[in-house]
């Protein structure tokens, strides 16, 4: 129980989650509260989360895509509402499953994915740097948008991590993407092997930008091909 809105209208919004509600009354209502909870969950105060947390991991694994991919696109809101130990502790969890999903469902963590992981303690964020390659492969390889997206957000992922950890897990994604079918994917790439670069060099990791800038030479200037020789033109462009 609590004493911010009225006990009957928060009754009435916990029970429009009810799966046997959404056959009956109307296909569309979870999606309705999934879209509103995290104004609820606001007003609440993060001190009654105790009376959504059900709630939200009801809709969270809901059958409905639509569903998942509404609290996916909002998890990040929810998170700085709730603060660092409800999130580590209750909203972790659901957003490893979102990582997992559908990639209609995956976008929406992935377009906040700075947003989120920049709330959580260092040693917690740490876990997700092998998982940031997982977002390379897509159900549909058609989806460029999304390796587009991907690129974008490790840019400003970068400030999260050390020298070492971003070259030992995310300069294989960048170099991965420079590589990529699409030119708008490749073109965003190259911005973000710049910004590694600068990452090394603002951070006295002169060692590990040497190293990066001789593989960039071996993979792209000296390449069989001619995209790859102009791939290399463009980073230096860029830089």
């Amino acid at each position: 129980l609590q004493d911010i809105i009225p006990q009957p209208l928060l009754d009435q919004y916990l029970s429009m989650t009810d799966p046997a509600r959404a056959q009956t009354v109307d296909t569309e209502i979870a999606k309705h509260c999934a879209y509103s909870l995290p104004g609820v969950a606001l007003t609440l105060g993060r001190q009654n989360w105790h009376c959504l947390k059900d709630t939200y991991e009801t809709l969270a694994s809901d059958v409905q895509w639509k569903v998942r991919r509404t609290l996916a696109f909002s998890i990040h809101e929810l998170a700085v509402i709730l603060g660092d130990q409800l999130t580590a502790a209750d909203l972790v969890p659901i957003f490893n499953g979102f990582l997992k999903d559908l990639d209609e469902v995956r976008i929406g963590v992935l377009k906040h994915l700075y947003d989120f992981l920049k709330l959580l303690h260092a040693d917690k964020r740490r876990e997700y740097l092998y998982q940031l390659q997982e977002f390379v492969v897509t159900d549909n390889s058609r989806n460029w948008r999304f390796r587009y997206e991907l690129a974008e957000q490790l840019i400003l992922i970068l400030e999260l991590y050390n020298p070492n950890d971003v070259y030992d897990y995310l300069r294989h994604i960048a170099l991965t993407l420079c590589s990529d079918k699409v030119s708008e994917v490749r073109w965003i790439s190259f911005k973000l092997v710049v910004a590694i670069l600068q990452k090394f060099y603002t951070n006295s990791a002169n060692a590990l930008g040497l190293n990066f800038i001789n593989e960039l030479v071996v993979r792209f200037r000296h390449s069989s091909k001619w995209v790859g020789r102009q791939a290399f033109a463009f980073i230096c462009q860029v830089g």
